[in-house]
């Protein structure tokens, strides 16, 4: 989720700068899954299985003792939990800020208003599954800190039954993510009607349809479209005709207006641009 959060940030914040690649990509989800296998690998090592009557138990046997199993743990949280959630904070609220009130004055077309609609139901829904996932961790970090202070907690009655309610609600957080996308896109609510279509209940209408063929035809940027947008004004050329001489074309630099899209593209430059070359060499020739 940390990543979707900066991939967000910096296709909203930033769009003109290119995208990262499918190597790239590949090299953050290999990164994350390293980084989570390291963090998991201590318990691995240090799992013991002791066979009593009546039971077998299973824990984890720190050679540090308690100390070593607290250090740890707070080693944990914050990589996972306390960092994560201080990026996607910083993240969210920068590109809420720029949503909510960063909109082009007088700019009343439809496609942009569509665009801008549309980036701030993702962000809110993104921001629903960072809460719902702070929510169900916070307990179960809450438990070993608490029980790392006062260890003798571990010896209360009931403390085997606080740690299970804990453990069982951190790790269903990932299950509540399909039904915050059900509920808050139409395109995963149409595409999840259509996998369950086998359902009685569950109806598949012809809008359903339509939202997903919108989906899979929807046009792309072309990476030409980031090189045009990059220029900041256009350059503009004014013919003077002087008495008595040939035509004199005498160059000015002005601002051209600039029709923008959501993303602050120019959809103008690249078209004045190739005008006035054109002009040039006609009246040089």
């Amino acid at each position: 989720m940390t990543a979707i959060a900066v991939d967000r940030y910096m296709a909203i914040i930033d769009p003109l700068k290119p995208r990262l690649s499918a190597t790239a990509t590949k090299v953050v989800i290999g990164s994350i899954w390293i980084l989570a296998f390291l963090l998991a690998f201590p318990q691995c090592l240090y799992s013991i299985t002791k066979v009593m009557p009546g039971r077998t138990l299973c824990y984890v046997a720190w050679p540090g003792g308690p100390k070593q199993h607290f250090t740890y743990h707070i080693i944990v949280i914050v990589l996972v939990y306390c960092f994560p959630l201080l990026v996607m904070g910083i993240t969210y609220s920068m590109v809420g800020i720029t949503l909510w009130g960063g909109e082009i004055p007088g700019d009343t077309s439809n496609k942009y208003h569509e665009q801008l609609k549309a980036k701030r139901k993702v962000v809110k829904m993104m921001i629903v599954v960072v809460l719902t996932f702070a929510v169900c961790w916070l307990p179960y970090h809450i438990y070993f800190i608490v029980t790392g202070i006062y260890q003798q907690l571990n010896r209360w009655k009931y403390i085997q039954q606080i740690y299970l309610a804990s453990f069982w609600l951190a790790m269903s957080s990932t299950m509540y993510n399909p039904i915050i996308y059900c509920c808050l896109n139409k395109r995963f609510r149409a595409g999840f009607k259509r996998a369950f279509r086998w359902c009685p209940f569950i109806e598949v209408s012809s809008y359903d349809e339509l939202e997903l063929k919108a989906a899979r035809f929807h046009p792309t940027r072309q990476s030409s479209l980031y090189a045009v947008s990059r220029m900041d004004s256009s350059m503009t050329v004014v013919l003077d005709t002087n008495d008595g001489d040939s035509t004199h074309a005498s160059h000015k630099k002005r601002t051209a207006p600039r029709d923008l899209n959501f993303n602050g593209c120019s959809q103008r430059n690249s078209k004045t641009v190739s005008m006035a070359s054109s002009l040039i060499s006609s009246l040089h020739a």
